[in-house]
């Protein structure tokens, strides 16, 4: 195990949840902040598209190999955690059992390629999908459709009474779908409406990891 990594991340944003799973395992790292908001883009700049050229965080380094950009640079979401988690494999934060190994792959694809990538990115920045700007206010208003609508399959989800999203063990399906509940209380949406998704986010936010993770960013725990 290298024995520093460098973590790229901003503040809020989906690198959230890495910075959770970085905090679960205890591992040392350095945090380094590479803004994508509107205002202050930095992560659209030449400088970390340099290093990165899909101009986006979270990233991690060093991991062998290279796919684009800076070579020893990690990218997305779902493979960042996967890493993370094999780093301290007992932990279980992506079980070594296929069939729980495979659904915990299966709620982290689907909330990175279509929770966030088209519901939230449709709804926060429609521009992505279109320069008209008429059609941008259709495409974020189906976008905040499809996130209610995604928001009302995670809560169906925990209709057979599971303590977990993975029904019987807390994995980085959980970390990640704790940073979309978050914005959902930024969209005013109802999380009233999702009893049993709350329920469960409650219990993350009783991990001490998920406490200093939220420290570090500068973030307040949401108010359920």
């Amino acid at each position: 195990m290298s024995p520093s990594l460098d973590f790229f991340y901003d503040a809020g944003s989906c690198s959230l949840a890495v910075r959770i799973v970085l905090e679960e395992l205890g591992i040392p790292y350095s945090a380094h902040r590479v803004s994508a908001r509107a205002a202050d883009d930095e992560a659209s700049r030449s400088a970390w598209r340099a290093r990165n050229p899909k101009g986006r965080v979270p990233a991690l380094s060093p991991v062998v190999g290279r796919t684009a950009g800076e070579p020893l640079l990690l990218t997305e979401v779902p493979a960042i955690m996967t890493y993370l988690s094999r780093l301290r494999p007992t932990l279980g934060l992506v079980p070594t059992d296929p069939a729980r190994e495979a659904r915990t792959i299966e709620w982290t694809n689907w909330l990175s390629s279509h929770v966030h990538a088209v519901a939230f990115g449709g709804l926060w920045r429609p521009s992505r999908f279109t320069d008209d700007t008429l059609a941008q206010v259709g495409i974020a208003s189906r976008g905040r459709a499809n996130v209610l609508d995604a928001f009302a399959a995670i809560e169906a989800l925990w209709g057979d009474g599971r303590r977990w999203a993975v029904p019987d063990t807390y994995t980085v399906a959980d970390v990640f779908l704790l940073v979309f509940y978050r914005w959902g209380t930024m969209i005013d949406a109802a999380m009233s409406n999702y009893p049993a998704w709350t329920a469960a986010t409650h219990r993350l936010l009783e991990r001490p990891a998920v406490a200093t993770a939220f420290h570090k960013d500068g973030l307040q725990l949401p108010q359920l």
